[in-house]
């Protein structure tokens, strides 16, 4: 431990990052040579195996999320210190990797990340907005937007907002089906869901709370292909409002009598905060797309 070259954490953290050398290569602006040769010689200096490579990218061993623990941290001292001691304004560079619900990572936090990467070109965000939630104890993302606040680990907790959903159709599906006057009407109509046993927060199990339909005519994974269908006409749908606001295709029913709300929380290691690049990401996020 003595003999490592602690220049090599960089093409380290990139690479644990990514997953992928090139990517990681293109991250730090060198060739993917450079980063495989970096890696080999870390290991060779701690005598471990970091990754275990496959045809589809590294992953960390066990000894690589131990080393990934102390080298973030490693990151942060440095970016303090370099921060104390500079006497001039330093622009923010570096990588954030934020993982977010597919709707809401899309339609509020999409734009905010936009006009954030305007105002810093040295900063590089990449944005996860996938139909479930990123892992962040396996490095998958730092800072992670989700349904539910966790109950345990070692993060920096905050409610970002609630959130409105509602029962939207196509016109087309409204004229061609029973009319919809009160909640009991709903057991007669066609429903659009996600799929039950691919939830990945009990938070989207709505239809429980609302009906029994007749039927349920499409079911994905993926709430803008349940959007897609709902303005196809396919059948009733639960949405959120903030997808729907200004979309003329689909029309809101019972907004009297039925208003679902969830919440959003964010979250990110609690090493993170000596890091400037995450700070900024999270309070530019905590500001812009909170209540």
């Amino acid at each position: 431990m003595n003999s490592m070259n602690w220049d090599h954490l960089q093409y380290f953290l990139a690479l644990a990052k990514d997953g992928k050398l090139v990517v990681a290569a293109r991250s730090l602006g060198v060739n993917h040579t450079t980063i495989s040769r970096r890696i080999q010689a870390l290991e060779r200096d701690l005598g471990v195996q970091l990754f275990n490579r496959s045809n589809v990218g590294f992953e960390l061993t066990e000894a690589g999320l131990q080393l990934q623990e102390i080298a973030y941290k490693v990151e942060g001292q440095i970016t303090g210190i370099n921060k104390n001691i500079s006497t001039e304004n330093t622009e923010v560079s570096g990588t954030v990797r934020i993982g977010a619900t597919e709707g809401f990572g899309t339609y509020i936090i999409g734009p905010i990340l936009h006009k954030l990467g305007k105002k810093y070109p040295r900063l590089s965000i990449d944005l996860l907005s996938l139909s479930r939630i990123v892992n962040l104890s396996r490095r998958e993302a730092d800072i992670a937007i989700a349904l539910q606040r966790p109950t345990r680990g070692p993060y920096l907790v905050t409610k970002l907002r609630d959130y409105q959903l509602q029962l939207y159709a196509a016109p087309e599906y409204l004229q061609a089906n029973p009319e919809i006057s009160s909640k009991s009407d709903l057991d007669k109509q066609t429903f659009i869901s996600y799929v039950d046993d691919l939830l990945f927060s009990k938070e989207l199990s709505y239809l429980d709370e609302i009906c029994k339909p007749k039927q349920i005519s499409f079911r994905s994974t993926s709430i803008q292909s349940q959007l897609q269908a709902a303005k196809s006409g396919l059948g009733v749908a639960v949405l959120p409002s903030f997808m729907v606001s200004n979309d003329v295709n689909l029309k809101p029913i019972l907004t009297d009598e039925i208003q679902i709300i969830r919440s959003f929380w964010m979250i990110m290691p609690n090493e993170y905060k000596k890091i400037e690049r995450m700070n900024l990401v999270w309070d530019a996020l905590k500001k812009e797309a909170g209540a």
